[in-house]
C-alpha cells in the first residue's frame, strides 16, 4: 500500500466521521419560534428597580482604588482608558 493510497483512506475514514458526528442541516437553519417577543414581555413585566443593575461593596472598593490610584499617578490614566 503506497502512502497515497494510505492518505486516501484515512480521508474517507475522516469524512465518513465527520459524517456520523455531524448531522446534515436542512434547507432552514432558523429557530422554531422568534424569541424577541418573549424577552419583550419579560423586560416590561420585571419591576424598575431590578434593571439597575446593583454593584457589591468589593466592586466600590475597586473603583475607589482605580480612582485613588489615578489621582496619585495621573500618567496612568490614559492607560485605563486604553484597556476600557
Amino acid at each position: 500500500m503506497t502512502a497515497h493510497e494510505k492518505n486516501r483512506i484515512d480521508e474517507k475514514r475522516i469524512k465518513e466521521l465527520l459524517q456520523q458526528a455531524l448531522p446534515p442541516v436542512g434547507s432552514v437553519a432558523e429557530p422554531a419560534r422568534d424569541l424577541w417577543p418573549v424577552v419583550l414581555r419579560r423586560l416590561d413585566s420585571a419591576p424598575a428597580g431590578a434593571l439597575r443593575a446593583k454593584l457589591p461593596w468589593f466592586d466600590w472598593a475597586l473603583i475607589a482604588g482605580v480612582v485613588i490610584f489615578a489621582v496619585a499617578f495621573p500618567a496612568t490614566i490614559p492607560v485605563f482608558l486604553y484597556y476600557l
